[in-house]
Parts: structure tokens; sequence; C-alpha cells
């Protein structure tokens, strides 16, 4: 009967790990508020292309339109969306 041969298996050794970081100082950081509420509106408005917001204006006379069972006038949808579109984008 043959005997299983033991494998004998090298133990590595790790080489100890030097570390290169640097040290990093924080950054002071400030923050502005804004004085009145219509440079956050600019800011706001900035940010959005203006077919973004014909998209979201789109969007919203749609789903006026849907709840009111597309009944009424487009027209009146629209203006309706375009109001709630600029009064969300003005907070």
């Amino acid at each position: 009967m043959a005997t299983p041969s033991k494998s004998t298996t090298a133990k590595k050794t790790a080489a100890p790990k030097t570390s290169t970081a640097k040290s990093v100082t924080p950054k002071k950081t400030t923050t502005k508020k804004a004085s009145t509420s219509k440079a956050k509106t600019t800011d706001t408005a900035s940010q959005i292309s203006p077919e973004e917001h014909y998209r979201m204006v789109e969007v919203a006379a749609y789903f006026l339109a849907e709840r009111n069972g597309f009944a009424g006038s487009p027209v009146e949808y629209w203006t309706a969306a375009e109001a709630q579109i600029n009064k969300l984008l003005s907070k």
C-alpha cells in the first residue's frame, strides 16, 4: 500500500509595509449664506437650461391635464404648470 506523501509548503514572510502617506492638513472652508431670496433664485435658475425648464413645464402640464381628465384648455394647463415650476425653482 502506498502512503500519501506529505508536501511541505514554505511559509512566506511578508515584508513590513512602509507608510508613504503624506500628512494632510485640513483646508479651511468658508460658507456664504444668501442674503436675499433673489440671489438664491438666480443660482437655482442658472443651473437649469431652457430646455430642461421647458421639459419640466411640459411634464407638469401633462399631469395637470391628466388629473382633470384632459377636459380643459391646454393653454390653461401650460400656464398653471409654468407657475408651479417657477415657484418650485424660486425656493
